[in-house]
């Protein structure tokens, strides 16, 4: 991937950058910024495998965590399209299994506090995080060990095993209410099975992956690729994200990435190459487009950048609030900057994933910026936002 020339200076971005790796904070770091959906810059530092003494490659292959979440709801988004489903049908009209939903009490101690749904859950507010499920990672309320028990995202159970398993446990809120990360984009993928009669990562391989040429992304990483994955790192002190020194960390969740597995998570699930997740960044920002393939209409992408949150419910993740941000169909929103970053930041849509492979979109500047490592937990780190303002500040008219 090369970038084309422009009057912009990323010196300071590289720099921060740079500097991330040389102070022991990260292990690597791959960026891209976009003006349109031209590469304007294209910086790389670091190492995929310090102890292997293996430096970044433009193929490298990243754990994208939660980035996962924006290519499913795409998927989703594509079947909308073709009139599969309509955003405010209950869930259970696709997906019977979660037509007896019982909810958690409000302010209830005990998991056994429940009450009926008072409106059942719609595909649109499992797209917004606002359906009433939770994720089990958190210990959000009583309902979140219950998930763990449960085995909801066990790596041998299917996305049909965990709609079942959800079943059975009692929703956190009542619909609608308010926003709360969760295993929605598991129960979208389950729904993408249901209506394209495709296992989850078939629909994806033969229409999003194929179609823009994503030929390093999956659900796990081919044994000839197995010397382009990126090791995975955690700081030596989880509390102190500025203390220098990493430690690598073996795959715990979803049960790794080296061999196929049942369970193919929407949320999470995929590995991918910058390179890769660059090419499904430009065909959303051109419009639904990249090289003369269509995958969705603008209008839908812009209807899925639109907040679709009830009036005063706002985005928080547990330990790092968010302010002035809202949520669409799979995207986060920002309606104000933050310090440095300037009104380009306003209407932004973004989202990221667990080991910090972040992704923001500018529709006031035109500018999108794209960085990928692997350190846990990437979003309470601030290597992004410096990212970001950076480059704000860089491609500033």
């Amino acid at each position: 991937m090369k970038a084309v020339d422009s009057d912009y200076d990323f010196s300071e971005v590289h720099a921060s950058l740079d500097k991330y790796v040389e102070d022991d904070l990260l292990a690597m770091a791959a960026a891209v910024v976009l003006d349109g959906k031209a590469v304007v810059d294209f910086h790389m530092v670091g190492h995929q495998d310090r102890e292997a003494e293996c430096a970044i490659q433009a193929d490298s292959i990243y754990r994208i965590y939660s980035s996962t979440k924006l290519i499913t709801s795409c998927a989703a988004m594509m079947l909308w399209e073709e009139d599969a489903f309509r955003l405010d049908d209950p869930l259970h009209t696709y997906l019977p299994e979660l037509g007896s939903l019982k909810v958690l009490k409000d302010g209830a101690g005990d998991a056994s506090l429940v009450e009926p749904v008072a409106v059942e859950p719609t595909i649109r507010q499992l797209m917004s995080h606002n359906a009433g499920f939770s994720y089990g990672l958190f210990a959000e309320s009583v309902v979140d060990p219950l998930y763990n028990e449960a085995g909801v995202s066990a790596p041998t159970s299917t996305l049909e095993d965990m709609v079942r398993k959800l079943a059975d446990i009692p929703l956190a809120y009542q619909p609608g209410q308010r926003w709360q990360y969760s295993v929605s984009a598991d129960v979208l993928a389950r729904l993408i099975e249901v209506l394209s009669g495709q296992r989850f990562s078939e629909f994806l391989s033969r229409r999003i992956f194929e179609p823009l040429g994503m030929t390093d992304t999956g659900f796990h990483v081919p044994a000839e690729k197995h010397d382009r994955f990126c090791a995975n790192y955690a700081p030596v002190n989880v509390l102190d994200p500025m203390q220098p020194g990493l430690n690598v960390v073996p795959d715990l969740l979803l049960g790794g990435y080296l061999e196929p597995k049942a369970m193919e998570s929407g949320g999470g699930g995929l590995v991918s190459t910058i390179v890769d997740y660059t090419r499904f960044i430009q065909m959303i920002v051109g419009g639904g487009m990249l090289d003369d393939v269509r995958l969705l209409n603008s209008e839908t992408l812009e209807m899925m950048r639109t907040n679709q949150l009830p009036q005063d419910v706002g985005v928080q993740l547990p330990n790092w609030f968010m302010p002035d941000t809202v949520f669409g169909l799979g995207f986060a929103i920002k309606t104000a900057p933050r310090p440095g970053e300037g009104n380009a930041a306003v209407g932004e849509y973004h989202w990221g994933g667990l080991a910090g492979t972040h992704s923001w979109m500018s529709p006031a500047s035109g500018i999108t910026g794209i960085v990928f490592t692997q350190r846990l937990p990437g979003f309470w780190h601030p290597f992004s936002h410096d990212f970001k303002r950076l480059v704000y500040q860089a491609t500033a008219q």
